[in-house]
């Protein structure tokens, strides 16, 4: 067994515990700082648990660089994935009903949604997986909130062999700050239910 598979493997346990006394669907948040393989993550407890995933990049709020950058790092948070439409599509898929949405349209990437329709049937589990995912404002739809943290180190190469040199140091110069400011002010890692490093 991979570390990876194992790690999927306990926190898989983990939710299957918090199944175990609830009569509703159980909602994780699977949250990290770009890079720290949250998604495949996800999608290894997906397998295990027959969870739904709910990519939260669906959710991106959008908008140019000059408006990202005139914006504080807690901006940028409040800002980048819009958890007011997230909230909905939570309470359905909590409550056992489909739920659906139109997800951000990163080929136009002008701030549109895509015009095909994202359905998502409710499941035991369900999972949110992205960056600012555990977030205050949803804490009430969320059963664990998880926080994959990575060395810094480790998420730059994934970042670069993913984006790219060029685009990570124009990714880090425009997000860095905002990552901080949650996990070090709104999300630190003592609000979190569980901390899994990772590989």
């Amino acid at each position: 067994m991979t570390e990876l598979s194992h790690q999927a493997s306990l926190l898989a346990t983990r939710i299957r515990e918090i199944a175990s006394s609830r009569r509703t669907p159980v909602a994780v948040a699977v949250d990290g700082r770009s890079g720290a393989g949250k998604s495949t993550l996800a999608a290894e407890v997906a397998l295990a648990t027959g969870a739904n995933v709910i990519d939260g990049d669906d959710f991106y709020a959008g908008g140019t660089d000059l408006e990202w950058d005139a914006m504080t790092p807690a901006q940028k948070v409040d800002h980048c994935i819009d958890w007011k439409r997230q909230r909905p599509v939570l309470e359905a898929l909590t409550q056992g009903r489909p739920a659906s949405w139109h997800p951000y349209d990163w080929e136009a990437h002008d701030g549109s949604r895509g015009s095909h329709l994202v359905v998502c049937e409710p499941a035991p589990v369900i999972i949110l997986d992205g960056v600012y995912s555990a977030r205050p404002e949803l804490a009430d739809l969320i059963q664990l909130r998880v926080l994959l943290a990575a060395p810094a180190e480790l998420r730059r190469n994934r970042l670069i062999q993913r984006e790219g040199e060029d685009h990570r140091d124009e990714w880090n110069a425009r997000w860095d700050e905002a990552e901080q400011w949650y996990f070090g002010v709104m999300m630190p890692a003592a609000s979190f239910d569980l901390v899994i490093p990772a590989i």
